[in-house]
């Protein structure tokens, strides 16, 4: 399962509007190799779900997420910040055992 911040949720309504995207554009969740810990999140907006997907669904906002990333995922919370720290979305990982000082990467 992963976890939506009303925060997160907040702004990932903002992008979707402003990407002309509609309610049938889920938020696609996914770990990819890369970054300066190894592994990175990526995040976007999808209509296309695979027979492979893990579909979840967290206060209304339908996530996918494909089986290889779920591994890396599970019980993982997305939030927004907007502090002095910098704006972006933020993954509370409870996988990750390393995370880079931008928090964009991290390992397991």
């Amino acid at each position: 399962m992963i976890n939506i911040t009303e925060k997160a949720i907040s702004q990932l309504q903002v992008l979707r509007q402003e990407e002309g995207k509609d309610e049938n554009h889920h938020l696609r969740v996914s770990v990819k190799g890369g970054g300066c810990s190894g592994l990175m999140y990526d995040l976007g907006f999808d209509d296309n779900v695979v027979e492979s997907d893990q579909v979840f669904e967290d206060k209304g906002v339908k996530i996918l997420v494909d089986k290889k990333s779920l591994l890396y995922l599970l019980g993982t919370t997305l939030d927004f910040s907007d502090g002095l720290n910098g704006k972006g979305f933020q993954f509370i990982n409870p996988n990750a055992t390393r995370t880079c000082g931008c928090g964009e990467s991290f390992s397991v």
